[in-house]
């Protein structure tokens, strides 16, 4: 579980910092014409927000486990969706990275 985490810190870290644009699924496989209509710099900062988001939400799964608190789990669990939840429909409605 701390090799997740981690893995999405070091990945919020790598888009924040507009390294990792390769990494979000769509974008990269869209044609270079298409790709400029995008605000590559202010989509990267997002999905970095919300990769430290999602870790967020990981660490009350393993808090859960140390501290043997099922509850823990649970909100953590709902927390994760409801974030992932949130990034679909904020990414998907207002075409809010265009240019």
């Amino acid at each position: 579980m701390m090799f997740v985490i981690g893995l999405f810190i070091v990945l919020g870290i790598l888009l924040i910092n507009c390294k990792g644009s390769f990494l979000i699924a769509g974008y990269n496989t869209m044609p270079p014409e298409e790709k400029e209509k995008y605000d590559i710099v202010a989509l990267c900062k997002f999905m970095g927000i919300m990769m430290f988001s999602l870790s967020f939400s990981m660490l009350f799964w393993l808090l859960s486990e140390a501290y043997e608190i099922s509850w823990l789990f649970s909100f953590g669990l709902v927390l994760f969706l409801g974030i992932v939840v949130f990034m679909l429909i904020y990414i998907n409605t207002g075409n809010r990275f265009k240019k």
